[in-house]
């Protein structure tokens, strides 16, 4: 009886609150304006560059794990993160006795549809594979915009300290540092890329009504408002800004998470496969292109967005995707053994399978990104 009462009143709101809800969505969006994002991006990039001491140094020997958007919930239906944690728990055992620095790049928890109880109770086991990171201090913890609770709330650190045992800092982003002798630094900006989203990257009042009202409203009506993440036109037009920003500045590479989808040196996997079917039909390779028209329409049905110009792009912004996929896969971006590669992690028969998909050397990097502002 009681859940037939709930179900009839959330029927009832569902009908009375749509409009009015997708109304304020669209009013105040979190579609990204151009403007907003731009200068969200420069002003965290000014405040990373002043604060050299925190300015992570690495070279060719550097180990670094970036993960984000796991969107922990409490292990129902609506948890997207419950089958894919099998995958996730392989990938930091393998991390951790590699000794990888992990970058957590935010949206970790689910704090707009679970509140931090929840969270609590139901992720233990993911919370004790991130403790011995933290304890070696090689953990760093961004904060998105699902869990940008982390960031405001008085209460923040005691129960960060309840989750691992000790107080762990919440960041906006990370600023990583690559020199190679005689060459001009690389920068590397990492942050989870909800920069210019006017519902949760705003003050104090903006991000405490998203986290407390807003979220849970829509989450209770079930209402989807097209956040990048579930908008396959806004994942575009937010990666499109992501990757115009960081082309403008000299010398940096841009690693974002936030759209759940993965970019790697500016590319999609769909623009990479046409790249490659461009290639394929310039050398012949007719067995290649049977293949590509094959594997093509496929991730067309996923994603059909194209940069006109994705051929001449600066290889410059990455994404690390995300751990909440559908088929239980989690990707993200290592940093190790002088390059950088975009990974996933999938169960295949109980077993753990790490893929590297895409890969480029920094130093590569770094030359690419000076010879482009260059010319």
């Amino acid at each position: 009886m009681t859940i037939s009462l709930f179900r009839g009143l959330r029927s009832f709101l569902q009908q009375l609150l749509t409009k009015p809800v997708t109304w304020l969505a669209n009013r105040f969006s979190s579609s990204p304006k151009q403007e907003a994002v731009f200068s969200s991006l420069s002003a965290l990039q000014q405040a990373q560059l002043a604060d050299t001491k925190k300015i992570l140094q690495i070279n060719d020997v550097s180990r670094i794990i970036l993960f984000s958007d796991h969107h922990k919930g409490k292990r129902n239906g609506a948890d997207d993160f419950a089958s894919n944690e099998p995958a996730y728990l392989a990938a930091l055992h393998f991390y951790e006795q590699q000794q990888y620095t992990y970058v957590n790049l935010g949206d970790s928890e689910e704090l707009w549809e679970n509140n931090i109880f929840s969270i609590l109770k139901y992720n233990k086991e993911t919370f004790a594979a991130e403790k011995p990171f933290i304890n070696r201090q090689a953990f760093v913890k961004v904060y998105g915009n699902h869990d940008v609770f982390w960031h405001f709330d008085p209460l923040a650190a005691q129960y960060l300290k309840q989750m691992y045992g000790k107080a762990v800092p919440i960041l906006p982003g990370l600023l990583l540092q690559y020199q190679q002798p005689g060459a001009p630094a690389m920068h590397i900006l990492c942050t989870h890329g909800h920069q210019g989203d006017a519902s949760s990257d705003g003050n104090w009042l903006s991000a405490a009504f998203v986290t407390y009202i807003w979220g849970p409203l829509q989450a209770f009506l079930r209402i989807n408002t097209n956040t990048p993440a579930a908008s396959k036109m806004l994942k575009s037009l937010h990666n499109n800004m992501m990757y115009q920003w960081s082309s403008r500045q000299p010398g940096l590479a841009l690693i974002t998470g936030h759209t759940h989808q993965p970019v790697f040196a500016s590319l999609t996997h769909l623009e990479r496969l046409l790249l490659q079917r461009q290639l394929a039909a310039a050398n012949g390779d007719n067995e290649k292109l049977r293949q590509l028209d094959k594997e093509i329409p496929r991730r067309r049905q996923e994603y059909d967005y194209v940069q006109l110009d994705f051929a001449n792009l600066i290889p410059g912004y990455f994404n690390t995707g995300c751990c909440c996929f559908s088929d239980g896969n989690i990707t993200g971006i290592e940093i190790h053994e002088g390059e950088i590669r975009l990974i996933k992690w999938e169960m295949q028969h109980q077993q753990a399978i790490r893929t590297v998909l895409e890969k480029m050397s920094l130093q590569e990097l770094a030359q690419s990104l000076s010879a482009n502002h260059q010319s």
